[in-house]
């Protein structure tokens, strides 16, 4: 079996383990991240992108609020070309409570979160799709962030400082002497073959996953899921953050982000064996969609594009599995002082807004056991993509196409931009990719798969879902030799099926005619359904993953 040493391994690609892997390089800690799909593909990537000024968390958990404020400022720092600064607002409503302003503004000065009271017509001139009725509002320094650039950005700095990534490759078992864990066996899923890391210390950074890791090592700690599901909107609508000004209930916050703007969240518990097959259900499109409407009323003539659903980790900690002391803060555990195991910890818990803080924490950890005695560098240093300013020249590009790439890759566009005409080819009209960027994914940015190189590009995330970019994309990834023809082929029906999935649960009006256009182009067209055989590509986790054209439900955004 091959083998490989390093000083450090990470579980997980999601926000957090990015983080951490940033984090070792920065200090010089030799380490590799192991991640069974890919950057950014569970959590991370299932939340609504809010940059939160921590004004939410204010009045029920003040210590997330201040760490929310604190890595708001951090974030839009350090990772500006992933942040949109938009501000936000918390609107009162009729039915809402007026008297919960005072304790709300009281808590904010507490947490140390800039707010100011308006009058409602002040509101509607910042936001004209705000509820013209609401009778108050509060503004705050929210905003947005696009998870996927923000952990693909830290993967690229960690790789240029020495790291090591390995994608689609799952953890099935620790390396254990005794009362030491000394590294991890994993299994490449795209080929079948095992393998093992030889490491002086495994960080968890698995998320909700995170309990199947320490069942490995036989310890007791219990994942409470709490799923939540979102909306999204064709474009948009608000173009400030838009929050109740209540306590926190199901579809409370509408959030713009790029191209589109977002309505959630709901939350319920599910089964821990259930994490993997998440299902929006048509009730809670329902309320999301009414709860919305009250917030912004332009939500009612919105055709809505997809539907999908994260999981929360909430954490059972003390060895109380009864789930009534849960914490939903961030969870750092040292198992040699809790446990007597070491070479292991667990960090987990928070939220997508402290992943640095978290990397922070875990990495100190680590860096005093393995006598590193550097200090973090993260809240600092610029992120690729934050650092130099964007070449102005244009390249032969459109300037929507120019401005599109600059706002997902910052600076480093001067790898990819050039003055070819074949190169700056629109292959996905939605969200201005062209043929340079995709290729710069496929060489720099760790892609696999068509899905994959949506993460990185948004490929596919616009009004037509991939209908018009799909089969172009699938044709680079072979001409850039990233498959021959028919694993592309397999990439192109496992894109569309991923994509279908959370078009399903709002399959009526708009969406169901173009989803109709787009069975039409690939099945009866192309005859993609025809497709049989093993796909070389991806390896199902179980048999609710297995490709069967168009029947799937939907988790992904």
């Amino acid at each position: 079996m091959n083998r490989i040493t390093t000083r450090v391994v990470i579980i997980g690609g999601g926000a957090t383990g990015a983080g951490i892997m940033r984090d070792c390089a920065l200090r010089g800690i030799d380490c590799i991240l192991l991640e069974r799909d890919d950057i950014a593909a569970g959590t991370t990537g299932r939340n609504h992108g809010l940059l939160h000024s921590g004004a939410r968390y204010a009045l029920t958990d003040p210590e997330s609020a201040r760490e929310c404020i604190q890595e708001n400022r951090i974030l839009k720092r350090i990772a500006n070309h992933c942040v949109d600064d938009t501000g936000g607002l918390f609107v009162t409503l009729p039915e809402d409570d007026i008297g919960f302003q005072d304790p709300f503004m009281q808590a904010c000065a507490q947490a140390g979160i800039p707010a100011r009271q308006l009058e409602p017509r002040e509101a509607l001139r910042l936001e004209p799709n705000v509820n013209p009725a609401l009778i108050g509002a509060i503004q705050v320094p929210d905003g947005t962030v696009d998870p996927f650039r923000l952990a693909t950005a830290n993967v690229l700095d960690a790789k240029e400082h020495g790291a090591r990534i390995l994608t689609h490759c799952s953890v099935v078992g620790l390396l254990r002497q005794q009362e030491r864990v000394h590294g991890v066996r994993a299994i490449n899923l795209r080929t079948g073959e095992g393998f093992e890391i030889e490491a002086e210390q495994v960080i968890n950074a698995a998320g909700i996953w995170g309990q199947q890791i320490c069942e490995y090592a036989e310890l007791g700690i219990r994942m409470f899921p709490a799923k939540g599901s979102l909306l999204i909107m064709d474009y948009r609508l608000n173009q400030l953050v838009l929050n109740r000004a209540r306590k926190p209930a199901d579809a409370d916050i509408l959030v713009p982000g790029d191209t589109i703007s977002l309505i959630g969240t709901t939350s319920s518990r599910i089964d821990y064996d259930k994490i993997d097959q998440l299902r929006v259900e048509p009730e809670e499109v329902e309320v999301l969609l009414r709860e919305g409407i009250k917030l912004a009323p332009a939500m009612a003539q919105t055709r809505l594009l997809r539907a999908y659903a994260g999981v929360r980790p909430l954490v059972a900690v003390d060895g109380d599995e009864s789930g009534r002391n849960i914490s939903r803060g961030i969870v750092l555990l040292d198992h040699a002082s809790r446990d007597g195991l070491e070479g292991f910890i667990t960090i987990t818990g928070g939220k997508l807004m402290t992943y640095r803080l978290m990397a922070e924490m875990a990495t100190d950890l680590v860096a005093s056991k393995l006598g590193n005695s550097k200090p973090c560098r993260t809240a600092l240093q610029a992120l690729p993509g934050s650092r130099d300013p964007v070449p102005t020249q244009t390249f032969g590009l459109s300037a929507p196409a120019q401005g599109s790439a600059e706002s997902r890759h910052g600076e480093r566009v001067i790898a990819f931009f050039r003055d070819n005409t074949k190169a700056n080819a629109l292959i996905c009209e939605c969200e201005m990719v062209t043929a340079a960027e995709i290729e710069y994914a496929l060489r720099e940015l760790d892609v696999d798969n068509l899905v994959d190189l949506r993460r990185r590009t948004r490929l596919g995330m616009g009004p037509c879902q991939g209908e018009l970019c799909a089969y172009r994309a699938a044709g680079l990834m072979h001409e850039y030799g990233k498959a021959d023809g028919r694993a592309a082929c397999a990439m192109l029906r496992d894109f569309l099926e991923e994509r279908y999935k959370g078009v399903r649960p709002v399959l009526w009006g708009d969406a169901l005619r173009e989803t109709e256009f787009t069975h039409w182009i690939y099945e009866g067209l192309f005859g993609l359904g025809n497709l049989t055989g093993p796909t070389d590509i991806t390896t199902p986790q179980d048999p609710e993953d297995s490709p069967t054209p168009l029947r799937h439900e939907g988790v992904s955004p």
